[in-house]
């Protein structure tokens, strides 16, 4: 599987991240922007105090469904659900 990783760094409502998935066998490396809203922190993850865990697995969510070039480049943690209506119910439960 490919390697995630996530640098959040603090915005006015929430967080801007900066995502890097290695290359594998299937393509090379992606780089991606996600938004992650304070309150979209709290509902996914409560008692995170910062999102990087959480984008993280919600990058593995996507890896298991899609291949990192088919990822959108910038995107709102939330537009996730849009794609796959299972998100949230699932990376609540991780």
């Amino acid at each position: 599987m490919s390697k995630v990783q996530v640098e959040c760094r603090p915005t006015d409502d929430g967080w801007s991240c900066d995502v890097d998935i290695d290359g594998n066998d299937s393509g090379g490396g992606t780089r991606h922007l996600v938004g992650v809203g304070s309150t979209d922190l709290a509902r996914l993850d409560p008692g995170a105090v910062e999102p990087t865990d959480l984008v993280r697995r919600s990058f593995e969510f996507l890896l298991e469904r899609e291949s990192a070039q088919s990822i959108l480049r910038s995107f709102d943690l939330t537009d996730i659900g849009r794609y796959f209506p299972e998100y949230e119910a699932e990376i609540r439960r991780a």
